[in-house]
């Protein structure tokens, strides 16, 4: 059925469904599913939710294979984020999404609304947000938008979370040229609700009122979902009004406007309006409940005059939410959203039709069928090379251009190792009182409420080894995620993903794409650290230069009581440091080759997940027995960057014994193997503990012992821990002051 002629509106042409980021093929699914030519309101809908930021076209065949399943999952992926048991009665609610385009284009409101935007994710489901997290990717120092984009990232970051008062506790931060053109900003956000208090979005009963809330619509945002599906070029200046501004504030009452009245049992189903605005929550929300949807347009609060129902249904302007909610409950919940200042507007109601319908100024605008709007999406199996594996870097062939001390304090000073002081300082790390371990060390701990059950949480991804070897660079993410959590003594429960690639279209990335899936799901399942939610962002490239393959990893671990947490600082001197994990001296793809030898090359290191396993269960026994008073786990720069931060960290120094004569020095100082840590112990501890490994089949052997005020390796010269502190905290704060950064 024909809907009535729109004045004014433009006629739908194939040069328009390009600019509306549809395919040809794509258009002509769209004709035969509603058997006409679509109005401009129409296709808007169908290109804002068959994007690939909303549809996850490519991406869900492969999706499907990543483990979601424990008995303390809730709610695995597929809402606004992910739920998992933390006893007690208390569920954790967590999830990572991206906003990298935006970031790109203006970076200050594209980091900060990417905050606001998971931040509602959370508070969606019923829980109160406590802590944030990232993981931000940038191009090369020398790149001349660098240093303007960290300094406007970092800010937004910032200025949105320390105003809507919820600590940021951790991240990742690096620096690769492939980033030059397309920077990463991946925000994550963690709040804890009741375990039978989680609210989900889909609606249900019939003729139910669905109640748009929170601030008013505008035209920032729109076509944000489709930008973010499309490559850069040299024109990405001017996707500029496709960034959304963010208010933190009104995110603020938001927050507390919505868990009041869950509290009052007011809401039936609630949808946050992220991606796509009006249309994807007010489709997901129906579609969910196997219900149809009326909206009328004229009554949703606009702050600028004639906006049309094509902007309306696609702004993606901030701090708006969908509710559908229990018609006896409507004057008492919007009591609450008027007492909190906020706006509170009827815009439509279900129906048992099964349809789409969107009304304004007298005209159907929109009439489709509601299931097929997502269910009907394309779904692509695009064919991927996976390829070749690349050869391992035969160590005993690397000649070190340096001795070791000075390979140290050049690594030390590197964007890549360098401290991120700089960044987290910006971040109000200890708002509401309950950060346990501060931004700095493995993982972040939070308190519980008044305790004693804490949080770990951490981020991470080696892109690196992701564009090596994708599977072991996907095996590797979740493992050191695994281990980070370990290493202050938590379980770790579950893992949110960003998978941030370039175009799918092209075989070679659709491989990467493919590759570090598998390898995160093999990871997963070994681990039985289950997905819960996550996001895939595409389409990561600018003039055909595609990003490093980032799978970020974002975990959670609970700890039953937080003051049994260790983190990564030597504690007093005279105790033993002991490594534990097999050290075979892996230079492949490790900061050393590329920092120190120039060379960017080789396979990364192999992750055995089986001694993963057993050598974190061993760790995380030690540490919540008392038997350890510090712990590290390994990773880029490998053992002796890692005893450095251990030094730095406490000021305290270590004399370490040489390295073993079966390994060269600088492979066996800066190799990176995996499933290792360090830990220390009292001199009373460390023959029990030493005992203890060597029961369980696991390799374990003292490397020195903490003392003095500098780091010692026998046969060099030593190096004052001081010295080392200056070098590593100099150089991000000289490159984002603009001088020159402190050299060895």
């Amino acid at each position: 059925m024909d809907l009535p002629v729109i004045p004014n509106e433009p006629p739908i042409t194939p040069e328009l469904v390009a600019e509306h980021g549809l395919k040809p093929d794509e258009y002509q699914r769209i004709l035969d599913l509603i058997g006409r030519a679509p109005t401009l309101t129409e296709l808007g809908i169908f290109s804002a939710m068959w994007n690939e930021h909303c549809s996850y076209k490519s991406s869900k065949v492969h999706l499907r294979t990543l483990p979601t399943k424990a008995p303390w999952v809730i709610q695995g992926p597929g809402e606004n984020a992910g739920v998992i048991d933390i006893g007690d009665g208390l569920a954790c609610v967590f999830k990572m999404e991206s906003h990298n385009h935006p970031s790109y284009i203006e970076p200050y409101q594209g980091a900060a609304t990417g905050v606001g935007g998971i931040l509602r994710d959370v508070f969606t489901m019923g829980a109160r947000p406590v802590a944030c997290l990232n993981a931000l990717s940038f191009g090369a120092p020398a790149h001349p938008k660098t240093r303007h984009l960290v300094s406007g990232v970092v800010a937004g970051i910032g200025g949105y979370g320390n105003s809507f008062g919820v600590p940021t506790v951790g991240g990742q931060v690096r620096f690769h040229s492939r980033y030059d053109g397309n920077n990463l900003v991946n925000a994550m956000a963690v709040g804890i609700a009741e375990a039978d208090k989680i609210f989900y979005a889909a609606a249900s009963g019939v003729n139910m009122p669905i109640v748009y809330l929170g601030s008013k619509t505008g035209r920032d945002g729109i076509h944000g979902a489709s930008m973010a599906s499309a490559e850069f070029d040299e024109d990405s200046d001017a996707k500029r009004p496709t960034v959304q501004v963010g208010d933190p504030f009104s995110e603020k009452l938001l927050l507390e406007a919505c868990l009041e009245i869950m509290a009052r049992d007011c809401v039936i189903a609630i949808q946050d309006m992220g991606a796509a605005g009006l249309t994807c929550s007010a489709v997901e929300m129906g579609a969910k409940g196997d219900l149809g949807v009326t909206l009328e347009l004229d009554k949703v609060p606009c702050r600028e005059e004639g906006m049309s129902a094509y902007e309306m249904m696609l702004s993606e302007s901030q701090e708006r939410m969908l509710m559908v909610l229990k018609p006896e409950k409507e004057n008492e919940a919007e009591a609450i959203f008027r007492k909190w200042g906020l706006d509170f507007a009827v815009v439509g109601h279900t129906t048992p039709s099964m349809r789409f319908i969107v009304k304004h100024g007298g005209d159907v605008m929109a009439d489709l069928p509601i299931k097929e709007l997502g269910d009907q999406a394309p779904e692509y199996k695009r064919p991927f090379v996976l390829g070749e594996k690349p050869k391992p870097v035969d160590a005993t062939a690397v000649e070190p251009p340096v001795g070791t001390t000075d390979a140290l304090k050049m690594l030390l000073a590197t964007p890549d190792l360098c401290s991120r002081r700089w960044v987290w300082e910006q971040y109000d790390h200890i708002i509401l009182g309950n950060t346990v371990q501060r931004p700095g060390g493995d993982a972040a701990v939070i308190r519980v409420a008044d305790g004693p059950k804490g949080l770990a949480l951490t981020t991470d991804v080696t892109p690196r080894y992701c564009e090596a070897d994708p599977f072991e660079g996907g095996k590797q993410a979740v493992a050191e995620c695994w281990r980070n959590l370990t290493a202050v003594g938590a379980r770790p429960l579950a893992i949110t993903d960003n998978l941030n690639f370039g175009n799918p279209e092209r075989p070679e990335i659709m491989g990467q794409f493919v590759g570090c899936v598998r390898g995160i799901a093999e990871a997963c399942k070994a681990l039985d650290f289950p997905v819960v939610s996550g996001n895939v962002s595409l389409y990561n490239e600018t003039n055909g230069r595609a990003i490093l393959p980032t799978p970020s990893i974002g975990g959670v671990g609970v700890l039953a009581d937080f003051r049994k947490s260790v983190s990564l600082a030597f504690k007093s001197e005279g105790e033993a440091i002991i490594l534990i994990g097999e050290t075979l001296g892996w230079l492949g793809q490790s900061l050393y080759l590329r920092d120190i030898c120039g060379r960017e090359e080789g396979a990364p290191p192999p992750v055995d997940l089986v001694e993963e396993k057993e050598n974190g269960d061993f760790v995380r026994d030690l540490i919540l027995s008392g038997a350890v008073s510090a712990a590290h786990d390994l990773s880029d720069g490998g053992l002796l960057v890692a005893l450095a931060e251990m030094a730095m960290a406490s000021g305290i120094g270590a004399a370490l014994d040489a390295a073993p004569g079966d390994i060269p020095a600088h492979a066996y100082w800066f190799g990176e193997d995996q499933a290792r840590y360090v830990v220390t112990a009292s001199a009373a501890q460390a023959n029990g503990l030493l005992a203890k490994a060597q029961e369980a089949g696991l390799l374990a052997m003292r490397i020195g012992v903490t003392g003095g005020t500098a780091l010692a390796v026998t046969g060099e010269m030593p190096v004052p821990v001081a010295d080392l502190r200056k070098l590593h905290e100099g150089w991000l704060p000289a490159f984002m002051s603009g001088e020159v950064a402190p050299t060895v």
